[in-house]
């Protein structure tokens, strides 16, 4: 037994019949939001810190995750972390070396045929998306895609074959976690180049070099590796909405039919088209969207680079009271700005100072709290991850807002596989939680 299996049986053991707090009438009819009920190891969230990855923070991870190496990254040392650094956290609790980094970078090459580019995608994913219209959305590629992939999965052989143990089903799974992370990178950079940019297939197609990093080879999967900005901005993008704990729309489908003992294909595919709803995954993509509005409706900055406060903040409070939301404010838990929003400011403010979207967004920093604040019901008015992330992908030319929740999801899959692969070596069960009718909630509360 190792040290974790033995740490849960010890927690059930000793404190297996003591309540983790009150579930309500207005919980249970809302969405169950806020009832502790799901063990996820690889983050949590905290109200006042934000995400944290094993316990570590958004600034912990940017200064202690390895960077790219020179010779891998235009003769100068990466600035951002790098994804797979955060992938070595999520299975294994630890910050990974800059070796063992490396060695992380190079299996993942392995397992996809020895290049992270279009080669490693069997001939029949690129029939299956083909068959689709070009008009079918990214994301609908994208679970196509995968579940194209699934018939390599070790973890359906192995489980098909009888020969595993309960304790060992972990092993396959991690198989499956690694072999399908690695090959998202080319998936996602095919249905971009498919659907947006026909003009970089074919001859177009990029070579990956030898030692290119996962978010690399995404990048120049999508025709913007050779800048070097674009490059260090999908690292950080890739790193920061890896995890986000299990009771999102996403990672929580993931973890529930992952625990019918469905392969990692099926609960990745299946915890996409939870992503691809707008009221989670499309949210980055909404944000643009209204910020692109916004700045045309109120005729763009002024000529010297900065927008009129006043008339921004009436076009916010005209918003409201249409009866829509601003886009990008305001989160379930968070009662701070956003971590995850904080770093993205900073890579602006050194990459791309003068860029008008950054200065709207910059403004609206500073406007909407206080706007969300007068209306007096406003828990947490501070900015999230979504109200800043499509303005970068916009800046480096990835303008295609219906692509951004593609990228959203390629990023997710580190952490909803990772902690895949430890419930099943936590040896958790299948999700079955208890569900009432109306009249028996009525009957409950008396």
């Amino acid at each position: 037994m190792t040290p974790r299996q033995a740490r849960l049986k010890a927690l059930k053991t000793e404190h297996g019949t003591k309540s983790l707090g009150e579930v309500t009438v207005g919980m249970a009819v809302g969405g169950m939001r806020g009832i502790p009920g799901l063990l996820w190891e690889t983050s949590l969230l905290d109200a006042d810190d934000g995400i944290l990855f094993r316990g570590r923070s958004i600034p912990d991870l940017e200064a202690t995750l390895p960077r790219a190496d020179p010779a891998h990254n235009a003769g100068a040392p990466g600035e951002q972390p790098l994804p797979e650094g955060l992938l070595w956290l999520l299975l294994t609790g630890e910050v990974p070396t800059d070796a063992q980094r490396r060695a992380l970078t190079a299996e993942l090459t392995r397992r996809a045929g020895g290049t992270l580019g279009d080669g490693c995608l069997p001939s029949h994913v690129g029939a299956v998306l083909d068959a689709l219209p070009p008009s079918a959305h990214p994301m609908t590629q994208l679970q196509a895609g995968v579940l194209a992939l699934q018939p390599a999965s070790k973890f359906s052989a192995a489980y098909a074959a009888g020969t595993m143990t309960k304790r060992d089903l972990w092993r396959p799974c991690l198989d499956d976690a690694l072999d399908l992370i690695a090959r998202l990178p080319a998936l996602a950079s095919r249905i971009y180049r498919r659907t947006y940019r026909p003009d970089l297939t074919g001859a177009a197609t990029p070579v990956v070099t030898d030692g290119i990093d996962w978010a690399g080879a995404l990048a120049q999967g999508m025709g913007v590796g050779a800048d070097a900005g674009a490059v260090e901005m999908l690292r950080l993008y890739q790193t920061i909405h890896a995890d986000h704990e299990g009771g999102n729309v996403s990672a929580h489908t993931a973890h529930v039919v992952g625990s019918a003992l469905s392969d990692p294909y099926l609960s990745f595919s299946a915890s996409m088209a939870g992503l691809a709803g707008p009221l989670h995954g499309l949210a980055n993509q909404e944000v643009l969207l209204w910020l692109e509005r916004a700045s045309e409706e109120l005729g763009g900055p002024s000529p010297d680079g900065t927008w009129d406060r006043a008339k921004l903040k009436k076009y916010c409070e005209d918003t409201l009271a249409s009866g829509r939301v601003v886009p990008g404010f305001g989160h379930a838990v968070l009662r701070q700005t956003d971590p995850r929003y904080t770093c993205q400011r900073r890579f602006a403010l050194k990459r791309m100072p003068d860029d008008p979207l950054f200065g709207l967004v910059s403004a609206l920093y500073d406007i909407v709290p206080d706007v969300l604040r007068a209306t007096g019901k406003v828990k947490n008015p501070w900015p999230n991850v979504d109200a800043h992330s499509g303005v970068l992908l916009r800046k480096y030319n990835i303008r295609e807002a219906g692509f951004y929740t593609v990228l959203f999801g390629t990023s997710r899959a580190m952490g909803v596989l990772a902690q895949g692969a430890w419930s099943r070596a936590l040896g958790l069960p299948i999700e079955r939680p208890k569900s009432l009718t109306m009249e028996a909630l009525a009957t409950a509360a008396k």
